[in-house]
Parts: structure tokens; sequence; C-alpha cells
């Protein structure tokens, strides 16, 4: 991966985002604000260091704001009341950017012994 890649994306990380967006915006506006507030929980907190894993996460929150949508269901019928537990779990078995300095302290501890 080139020094640009790393700091911009990819092409293709960038169609593929520009692609979830599009999906975002053409949710029904509760949906659509909830899947910002969301993002922007995420983006503030723990989000995944991989894309990957984010790339899983956001489609897989697509699809189920998708179905509730056209099933004509409050967004905290899929979520629940507490959103910030529930964006935790999406992101529990993926490594998140607060894991990263939480290894390097424990490697740098790890090798005084």
């Amino acid at each position: 991966m080139s020094f640009f890649e790393k700091i911009v994306g990819s092409f293709d990380e960038k169609k593929e985002w520009r692609a979830i967006e599009a999906r975002a915006k053409a949710l029904p506006n509760d949906y659509a604000n909830a899947f910002k507030a969301i993002q922007k929980y995420m983006w503030s907190t723990d989000g995944a260091t991989d894309w990957q894993d984010s790339k899983r996460i956001y489609n897989s929150l697509l699809d189920l704001f998708e179905e509730g949508a056209a099933e004509q269901r409050k967004v905290t019928d899929l979520t629940g009341d507490d959103v910030a537990t529930f964006c935790d779990g999406l992101i529990e078995d993926v490594e998140t950017w607060k894991d990263k300095p939480r290894q390097k302290l424990n490697d740098t501890i790890r090798k005084m012994k």
C-alpha cells in the first residue's frame, strides 16, 4: 500500500464508502439521521480499524435499517433504547482503535520482565 493510499484510502474503498453513504441517504429521515448519529458515535469512540470490518458493520446496519424501514418500525425497535450499547455490540468482535494503544502498553510492559 502506498503512502497516499494509507492517508486517503484506495479508490475502491472510496467507491465502497460512497455506496454506503448513498444507501444511508436513501433511507427515511429517521433512519438516515440514526445512521449518521451511529456513524458519528463509532468514529468518535472505538470504531473498527480495518476497512473490511467497517464495511461489513455499516452494510449490516444498513440492511437492518432498510428492513426496519420497509416494515415501518421505529429505529429503537431495532436498536433498543440504549443505542450506544447496540453500537458497542456491533464492534465487539473486531479490532478497534482503542485496542492498538492497549496492545502497545501490554507489549511494552511484557518486554520489561
